[in-house]
C-alpha cells in the first residue's frame, strides 16, 4: 500500500524540506535580467551569452535569465529567433535586474524567420540533428571495445534563496554561524547555504562487448554523515548516470526526451543560431525548446562538431512548466574533450535541481549539485568476464576513512576556501543539540521508529487499528538497532483488542552468519489475529502484517478472520546479487476468530471427522530474483533504493501430514512476476502475474484466497471490486496491468494543464478452479466459489491531486449476478511522488 510511502523517500530529504519550511566572492562576472519586446510581453527561450564565448544561458518562459563567469566580461550579447541581435555593455561586474527590449526583425534577409512552431522542412538544424542520430553509437566510448577512466563526483545539497528575514528565524537560534558560508548561484543568481557535500573517487571499467560496466569506489568523504549509506544511497539514486544520446533520460522516476532523441523533431523545436571554433574545432550551435507545455523536455543549446558530428558542450534546463512535483529547476551542461579528431570524451558533468514546494520564483527550496570529472581514460585493456561480476554484500570501512593528505592529492579540483569552511562547519553542526534534536524527528519520521540507545521503539504508524473482532487494537513493538548494518536483530511487538479483551504478539530474531554471501539464519513465533487470503503469493514473515487486518477504515462486513499461530525457522544465502535461495520449517495452527465465521474441515474424504482447527507443519523452498535492485545498506536487514526492478519470486512447499500432529499432505507451487517498463513519454507500466497450483486436498485455511479489499485505499496486488473470501481456489492465475501516462493527455487540454493532474488506467483479471476433493472437505459453510470463467475489473484514475493524492475509480467486469456484488469501488492513495 501505498499509504505511508511520502515517509519513506530519505532521511537527508526530509531534513532539507524541514528546513527549507520554517554573494559568491569568486565570480568576476554576473548579469540578471528580463528579456521582453515591443509590448513589454516576456521573450521566453531567449539566448543570452557574453560576447565572443561559448558561455551562455537561455531565458525561461517568463523572459527571465541569470548568467556568472569567472573570467572578465563586459558585453552580452541577445537573441532570439525572428527578433534582432542585441548587444548589452557592461559598465560593471555585477549587473542586475537589467530589462533588455528586443526589436522585431524588419527584413526577412536578417534571419530566417519560424512562426510559432520551427519548420520540420528545410531547416538545417535538423539535417544536422540527423546526422548525429547516425553517428551517436559510433562517438566518444562507444569506439572501444573496452575502456577504463578515473572519476570524481562531489555532490552538494544547499538551501537556497536565504535573505536577512530567514537567518532570523527561531528555527535556527544557536546555530546562526552557518550563516558564514552563504553563497551564491551562478546558474540562479539566488544565496544559498551548503548543508551537505559529499565526495567520491573511483576507478569506472566498462565492455562494449559484454556490455558491462563496473564502478569501484576507491574513496567516499561526507561532511557530517560519513558512511551513513542510507544518505549516500538517496543522493546516488537522485542522480543516477545518464547518455545524452538516450532517447529518453530518467531523473526523479520521470523520463524526459532528450534534444538528441531520434523523436526529438516532434517534441523540441531546433534553430541553427551560429558556428565557430570551439578547442579548435569548427562547431555548430543549435538552441532548442520544447514545442509544447507541460511536457517532460528540456531547452538549451548545443556545440556539435562538424565532422564527427560529435557534441563538444551542451546546456540544458528542464522547462517550467514540465509536470514534475517539487523540482522547480533542472539545470544540466556536458563537456566534451576532444582527444584527437574522431574522438570526443565526457570529462566534466554537472547537473543543479532546485527542490522546493512550488515553482514561484521567491519560494524557498533546497539545491542539489552535481559534478563528476573523468580523466586518465584508457581503452581496449581487457578483463575477465568474471571481473564484472557484482559484489553481493561488500563493505571496504577504508573507503570512507582516508586521510585529508589523501584528498589532497587525488581530488581532480581543488576544494575552494568557502568549500572547506563548510565541511568544518558541517562538522560543527553535528555537535549542536538543537541540530541533533531536528535530525533525530527527521529519523523518526523515515523509519517510523523512535530511538533511545540501542533499541527502536515502533513502528508509529502501526500502532493503531480496528476490526470486527478486536475492536479498538493498539500495538507497539520494540527492535535492537546498533545501527543500519547490524549483522543481528531482534524484534518484538505486543498489541491488545479492546473487544476480544486477548494480548497478541510476535518475535523474531534474524542473524546474518556470513556477510560475503549473505547468509541469514531467521526463526520467530507469532499468535495473532488476521485476514489471512489478503495476498496470493504467501510468505512466512513472521512480524508482517497485512491492512486488511486491522485497517482504520474498511468498507462492509470484515468478520472473516482467523487466529494464527505462525512458528518457523528459515535460511537463505545470496550467492549472485539479489538472487536469493531459501528453505525453512513452519508450522501453524489456524481456527476462526468469529462466531460468524468458520474454517471447518473433514480430515479425509470420507467425511467421517470434523475439525475447527487447522495444524500444520510445512517444509518450503523459495527463489527470489531482482535484477537491478539497488539494496541499501551492508545489515541483515537492508531498505531498496526507489527505482523500478524487475521481481520475480519462486516458492515451493510440501505439507507433512501427522508430523507434529498436522492433518494434510499436500504440495503447493507459486509463482510471482512483476514488470516494470518504461515507455518514454507515454509514462510507464507495471505487468504483474501470479500463479499457483496445490497438489493434494486442503481444508479452507489453506487454500488460495483471491485477494479482495474492503478498504478505501489501494492495496497493490488485490482486487478492488472484490469482497474477502468472495472467490477461492487451488489453482489460479491472474494478469493486472497498470499505467501511469504522467499527464502527458492532460497537457494538452488548456484548462487542465496548470492542475499538473497525471491520467492512470488498471485492468486487473484472475481464472481459477477448485477440486472436487477439496470440495468434499469443505464444512466451513462457506460456499466455494471460484473464478472458472476469469473475473475482470478495469480502473481509470486521477494523480498527482494537490501533488500527493491519487483517486482510482474501477468497475466489474462480469460476475455481476453474484449477491452483494460490488460493481464500482472508489479507492484512494496518497504518497510522495516527483
Amino acid at each position: 500500500m501505498k499509504f505511508f510511502f511520502i515517509m519513506k523517500k530519505s532521511i537527508l530529504l526530509n531534513l532539507f524540506f524541514l528546513f527549507a519550511m520554517t554573494s559568491s566572492l569568486f565570480a568576476q562576472t554576473k548579469v540578471s535580467g528580463v528579456v521582453v519586446d515591443k509590448s513589454n510581453r516576456p521573450v521566453p527561450f531567449a539566448n543570452i551569452a557574453f560576447q565572443n564565448s561559448t558561455e551562455g544561458v537561455v531565458s525561461n518562459e517568463d523572459g527571465i535569465f541569470y548568467l556568472e563567469s569567472p573570467k572578465n566580461y563586459t558585453t552580452i550579447v541577445i537573441t532570439s529567433v525572428g527578433f534582432s541581435d542585441k548587444e548589452i555593455v557592461l559598465e560593471k561586474p555585477v549587473t542586475y535586474k537589467i530589462t533588455v527590449q528586443l526589436s522585431e526583425v524588419l527584413s526577412l534577409n536578417e534571419v530566417v524567420i519560424y512562426a510559432g512552431k520551427t519548420s520540420k522542412k528545410n531547416n538545417p538544424a535538423l539535417d544536422i540533428l540527423r546526422k548525429i542520430w547516425e553517428r551517436r553509437r559510433k562517438n566518444g566510448l562507444h569506439l572501444f571495445k573496452q575502456y577504463q577512466m578515473e572519476k570524481y563526483e562531489k555532490i552538494e545539497f544547499d538551501l537556497n534563496t536565504i535573505d536577512t528575514a530567514y537567518m532570523k528565524k527561531k528555527l535556527f537560534k544557536g546555530m546562526e554561524f552557518i550563516f558564514k558560508h552563504v553563497d551564491t548561484s551562478k546558474i540562479t543568481g539566488k544565496t544559498y547555504l551548503p548543508i551537505f557535500i559529499n565526495e567520491a573517487l573511483s576507478d569506472v571499467y566498462g565492455d562494449n562487448n559484454l556490455k558491462k560496466v563496473k564502478e569501484k569506489t576507491k574513496a567516499n568523504k561526507t561532511s557530517g554523515f560519513n558512511g551513513n549509506q542510507q544518505i549516500l544511497a538517496f543522493v546516488n539514486d537522485l542522480y543516477t548516470d545518464f547518455d545524452i544520446y538516450d532517447n529518453h533520460l530518467t531523473f526523479f522516476d520521470k523520463s524526459f526526451t532528450s534534444p538528441l532523441s531520434t523523436s526529438g523533431i516532434d517534441v523540441y523545436n531546433y534553430i541553427l543560431r551560429d558556428s565557430a571554433f570551439v578547442d579548435k574545432k569548427w562547431c555548430y550551435n543549435i538552441v532548442f525548446y520544447p514545442r509544447r507545455k507541460n511536457e517532460l523536455t528540456f531547452k538549451g543549446d548545443f556545440w556539435v562538431s562538424d565532422t564527427t558530428y560529435a557534441i563538444k558542450n551542451i546546456n540544458m534546463a528542464v522547462t517550467k512548466s514540465a509536470n514534475i512535483n517539487w523540482v522547480k529547476d533542472i539545470y544540466i551542461e556536458q563537456e566534451f574533450e576532444v582527444m584527437n579528431d574522431s574522438v570526443f570524451l565526457l570529462t566534466k558533468d554537472y547537473m543543479m535541481t532546485d527542490f522546493a514546494l512550488n515553482k514561484k520564483d521567491k519560494s524557498k527550496g533546497v539545491y542539489g549539485k552535481r559534478t563528476t570529472y573523468y580523466r586518465d581514460h584508457k581503452f581496449n585493456v581487457e578483463k575477465p568476464e568474471n571481473f564484472y561480476k557484482e559484489e553481493v554484500n561488500y563493505l571496504d570501512k577504508e573507503v570512507y576513512n582516508k586521510s585529508e593528505e589523501y584528498w589532497e592529492e587525488n581530488r581532480f579540483e581543488n576544494l575552494t576556501k568557502d568549500e572547506k569552511g563548510v565541511y568544518k562547519m558541517l562538522d560543527t553542526l553535528q555537535t549542536v543539540k538543537k541540530f541533533q534534536q531536528l535530525y533525530s524527528l527527521v529519523e523518526i519520521l523515515d523509519s517510523g521508529y523512535l530511538h533511545f540507545g540501542n533499541l527502536d521503539y515502533g513502528p508509529i504508524f502501526a500502532m493503531v487499528g480496528q476490526n470486527s473482532v478486536e475492536g479498538l487494537r493498539l500495538r507497539t513493538g520494540v527492535r535492537t538497532y546498533f545501527g543500519p548494518n547490524d549483522p543481528w536483530r531482534l524484534q518484538s511487538y505486543i498489541a491488545y483488542g479492546f473487544k476480544d479483551d486477548k494480548i497478541k504478539y510476535g518475535i523474531t530474531g534474524k542473524w546474518m552468519v556470513n556477510d560475503k554471501k549473505r547468509i541469514i539464519l531467521s526463526a520467530g513465533n507469532r499468535r495473532d489475529i488476521e485476514q489471512i487470503g489478503a495476498s496470493l503469493t504467501t510468505t512466512n514473515n513472521v512480524l508482517g502484517r497485512n491492512y486488511a487486518s486491522s485497517g482504520l477504515i474498511t468498507v462492509g462486513s470484515n468478520n472473516k478472520l482467523t487466529n494464527v499461530n505462525l512458528s518457523n525457522v528459515q535460511f537463505e544465502i545470496e550467492p549472485i546479487k539479489n538472487l536469493i535461495f531459501g528453505t525453512g520449517v513452519t508450522y501453524r495452527t489456524l481456527i476462526s476468530a468469529s462466531p460468524e465465521f468458520s474454517l471447518d474441515f473433514y480430515t479425509d474424504l470420507s467425511q467421517t471427522t470434523k475439525k475447527s482447527q487447522v495444524k500444520q507443519s510445512e517444509v518450503n523452498l523459495l527463489v527470489e530474483y531482482t535484477p537491478n535492485k539497488k539494496p541499501i545498506g551492508f545489515g541483515v536487514e537492508r531498505d531498496v533504493a526507489d527505482n523500478p526492478f524487475t521481481s520475480l519470486f519462486v516458492t515451493y512447499s510440501q505439507g507433512f501430514k501427522n508430523l507434529f500432529s498436522s492433518d494434510f499432505n499436500y504440495k503447493k507451487l507459486q509463482l510471482y512476476y512483476r514488470q516494470p517498463i518504461i515507455i518514454g513519454p507515454l509514462g510507464r507500466s507495471n505487468l504483474t502475474v501470479e500463479m499457483g497450483k496445490t497438489f493434494g486436498y486442503i481444508p479452507l485455511g489453506l487454500m488460495s484466497v483471491v485477494p479482495g479489499n474492503q478498504s478505501i485505499f489501494d492495496i497493490s496486488n488485490t482486487f478492488s471490486n472484490l469482497q474477502y473470501y468472495e472467490f477461492v481456489a487451488d489453482q489460479y492465475v491472474t494478469f493486472k496491468w497498470d499505467h501511469d501516462f504522467q499527464g502527458r493527455f492532460f497537457a494538452r487540454i488548456p484548462f487542465m494543464r496548470k492542475l499538473n493532474w497525471r491520467e492512470n488506467i488498471g485492468f486487473k483479471s484472475v481464472y481459477g478452479t477448485v477440486s472436487d476433493d477439496n470440495r468434499t472437505i469443505n464444512a466451513s459453510g462457506l460456499v466455494y466459489n471460484a473464478p472458472e470463467k476469469v473475473y475482470w475489473e478495469y480502473s481509470a484514475g486521477v494523480g498527482n491531486i494537490f501533488k500527493f493524492f491519487r483517486v482510482d475509480f474501477s468497475w466489474r467486469g462480469n460476475y455481476l449476478e453474484m449477491p452483494d456484488a460490488n460493481k464500482f469501488a472508489i479507492k484512494i492513495s496518497m504518497g510522495f511522488y516527483f
